[in-house]
């Protein structure tokens, strides 16, 4: 009896993890991976770090190319090859051949789809077709911010956006030597954070040399004759900039699932059950195009990060390979850092426990990363959310110097694991003075809880 084709759309982290997982288990079976893009299985976090120059070369960033997939893993692997349109009752893709232009239906028995998150690109004068304005996305993006600032040598740069890749973004041009401008259209960066811990984000870097505007909503991008930006115009500023990272989030690439009949969530991203199976028999979907379960908010989510995107590939892979694995969720855990500042959440924040109207009690501390007496220590600030009526964690946030960020992992463990403040206080958590004080920073905080 035939195996079941498999066909990928998307040879990134969801889609090249769940066809890997595929193989493993079914050394015969068919796997075809279409990916629209030059390269499969990139580190796109790394990003903002090779541009920085801490990185030498992009290469660095692949773990694993097409012919690799190809040779070793007998992965059908085409890059350069854009899937325009599924049909769920054919059971078809068409495909067209970015480098011939020929266009072909390829048949499939399952498929998924991995088409992952794309840049939001504001309707704005100006932005279409200007040169040295760039959103990071896929690895090639961030191969063109590099090869522009290597050709065109910008002095000046402004950065639309206080997120993640904002802040990163910022710190990487910073490094260039640029002089940096970072706008952002809310009255905070880091909007996932709550405003007194992103105050403390933005002083820092502002100390550090960045212009920091909040409240400036991007209305216009201005090119000079050759078709390349030379100022960026707000609705209160004109900003002069030589080149202009727009940091303004993601949106999932649902529109081949949406055209296909494929059912969408609230958030527009692919809406999925526990095992990333699809509204359509036989389709899975995985990585920054599908929706995720929040396991405190009891919510179904869009959060485009790649950790997720790894475990949705797996879990995938495994039900596609005729397992019977389940997503247990997600609680948002992120880290990131500007400079020496790292900055790290998870769960709940206050903003969205007041929005989802639980009652909640929350404390903040600033203590120390290792014992004062210690050299290298160093400020931290922890900020935790508790259930009001039981104790039971529900989000932490940290902003401190080396060794603050990585502790959020504590507070999103504990988290999974439905502790309370008390729990966590009581932790047999390890301490030597290199390491930690006596009572950890993360109990500290959780201390004032109980």
């Amino acid at each position: 009896m035939r195996e079941p084709k498999l066909v990928v759309i998307g040879g990134d982290a969801a889609g090249m993890s769940a066809a890997s997982k595929v193989r493993r288990t079914h050394p015969e079976r068919e796997i075809v991976v279409f990916e629209q893009g030059e390269h499969t299985s990139y580190a796109a976090c790394g990003m903002p770090y090779y541009i920085a120059g801490e990185i030498e070369g992009h290469e660095k960033l692949i773990a694993r190319k097409p012919e690799v997939f190809r040779e070793k893993q007998n992965i059908d692997v085409r890059i350069q090859h854009r899937v325009e349109a599924i049909d769920t009752n054919a059971k078809t893709v068409s495909v067209t051949n970015l480098k011939t232009g020929e266009s072909f239906d390829e048949k499939w028995d399952q498929l998924l789809i991995a088409t992952g998150a794309a840049p939001v690109r504001p309707p704005i004068t100006g932005l279409k077709g200007a040169k040295g304005v760039f959103s990071l996305s896929i690895l090639q993006t961030g191969i063109d911010v590099f090869t522009d600032i290597e050709t065109h040598h910008p002095k000046t740069a402004v950065v639309v956006g206080g997120g993640y890749i904002g802040i990163e973004m910022a710190e990487a041009l910073l490094a260039r030597g640029l002089k940096v401008t970072l706008i952002d259209m809310a009255p905070q960066v880091m909007t996932t954070m709550d405003s007194e811990l992103a105050e403390k984000i933005s002083s820092y870097m502002k100390d550090e040399g960045i212009n920091v505007m909040l409240k400036e909503k991007l209305s216009e991008i201005e090119c000079g004759d050759n078709g390349r930006v030379k100022a960026v115009v707000t609705e209160k500023h004109r900003l002069e900039a030589d080149i202009v990272i727009l940091g303004l989030g993601v949106k999932p690439r649902s529109e081949l699932a949406e055209m296909a009949g494929i059912k969408l969530g609230d958030s527009g991203a692919i809406a999925v059950n526990s095992k990333l199976e699809t509204s359509a028999v036989g389709v899975w979907a995985a990585g920054d195009c599908a929706e995720s379960f929040h396991r405190v908010s009891g919510e179904q989510v869009h959060i485009a990060l790649g950790t997720i995107a790894n475990k949705h590939g797996a879990i995938a892979g495994t039900n596609i390979s005729g397992g019977d694995a389940k997503f247990p969720g997600v609680l948002g855990t992120a880290i990131t850092k500007f400079n020496r500042l790292e900055i790290a959440r998870t769960g709940l924040s206050e903003k969205e426990a007041k929005k989802l109207k639980v009652a909640y009690e929350t404390a903040t501390t600033s203590s120390r990363t290792r014992s004062g007496y210690y050299p290298g220590s160093a400020e931290i600030t922890v900020k935790l959310l508790v259930r009001k009526a039981s104790g039971e964690l529900l989000g932490g946030q940290i902003i401190g110097f080396e060794g603050s960020g990585k502790r959020i992992d504590t507070i999103a463990a504990a988290i999974t694991g439905g502790l309370t403040a008390n729990d966590l206080t009581y932790a047999d958590l390890s301490y030597a003075p290199p390491f930690s004080p006596v009572w950890d920073p993360v109990q500290i905080c959780a201390r004032k809880l109980v």
